[in-house]
């Protein structure tokens, strides 16, 4: 009998402790939508190809910020790769989570590890905008921009695309109650110089071109150790990102053309997916608990038995 109880709490026990922490927009940052003056700025997260929904979001903060303060301030949840940290975001709301397939061209069954770079088949690329400019593919990794004040910060997955097709935002750049009144500015912020490791164009971050593959330039390939573009792991430098056509000054596309977009008040649990596939559940904490009490009455049970055959 205390062979079967310890059995099932150690099984229990493991699953509960195994069980893949949930997490979504964190409600206690930003707030949902648009930013509605030219303080904030607001961030569109668009899925695409992944499925699910567009997510649009406000970073009420002031003053000066990267792309990064940007994401987390808005309330998103974020990884960055192993490699190269929070410089190069790998997954935003766990999409791409690490268990689905993402058909990239000479991979269909590819999985995201968030170890190194992602490919340059499937990855988040990154945007920016003025109000009322059009999306702008962004020439600076995501720690060594800042954002604009009142603009627009946009993350949009490219699937199978390449540097001219790489998929913009499908929300338009422009405020609520602000069509139509032209292009704020569009000029590329100047760049973070808070790391010396962090200040060329095409060093580490998600700004690089799309295609079907990730493999350094023959530029990159003779980085020397230390340069401002170097992983200093492994002196070795990631591919310079390639201008895209478009973008700039010119006006942002008509708001009527947006797709519809929850703004995060009603974001589900993206995780929520892999927990059901894991067996999972949102009482793990409850089911520890009971594997504890199971192994303290498996003890209890084991040393009343030894008890009474002691007194007997």
């Amino acid at each position: 009998m205390r062979r079967i109880l310890a059995s099932a709490a150690v099984a229990v026990l493991t699953a509960a402790l195994t069980a893949s922490p949930a997490h979504a927009i964190d409600q206690s940052k930003g707030k949902p939508g648009f930013c509605a003056d030219g303080i904030g700025v607001t961030v569109v997260i668009d899925f695409q190809q992944l499925g699910g929904t567009t997510i649009v979001r406000c970073d009420p903060q002031t003053g000066r910020g990267t792309g990064l303060d940007a994401l987390k301030n808005a309330g998103f949840q974020i990884a960055g790769v192993q490699r190269w940290g929070e410089a190069f975001i790998c997954r935003i709301e766990n999409r791409p989570s690490a268990v689905e397939e993402i058909p990239v061209k000479g991979n269909e069954h590819y999985k995201e590890t968030c170890v190194d770079t992602p490919p340059a088949a499937g990855y988040w690329s990154y945007w920016h905008a003025g109000n009322n400019c059009a999306w702008e593919y962004s020439q600076w990794g995501v720690k060594n921009r800042d954002f604009t004040p009142g603009g627009f910060e946009g993350w949009s997955f490219s699937l199978n695309a390449t540097a001219d097709s790489n998929p913009v935002p499908r929300i338009a750049p422009v405020r609520p109650g602000t069509a139509g009144q032209g292009c704020t500015t569009a000029a590329e912020p100047p760049p973070n110089s808070n790391d010396v490791n962090e200040k060329q164009p095409g060093s580490i971050g998600n700004g690089r071109a799309g295609g079907t593959t990730a493999a350094p330039s023959a530029e990159a390939s003779t980085a020397t150790p230390g340069a401002p573009n170097a992983d200093p792991a492994s002196s070795r430098a990631l591919p310079p990102p390639k201008p895209r056509p478009g973008g700039g000054a010119q006006g942002a596309p008509d708001p009527a053309m947006n797709v519809a977009f929850t703004g995060g008040e009603q974001a589900p649990d993206v995780n929520q997916a892999i927990k059901e596939q894991a067996g999972a559940s949102d009482y793990a904490p409850w089911v520890a608990g009971a594997a504890v009490v199971l192994l303290a009455a498996a003890a209890w049970f084991t040393a009343r038995r030894r008890k009474r055959a002691r007194e007997g």
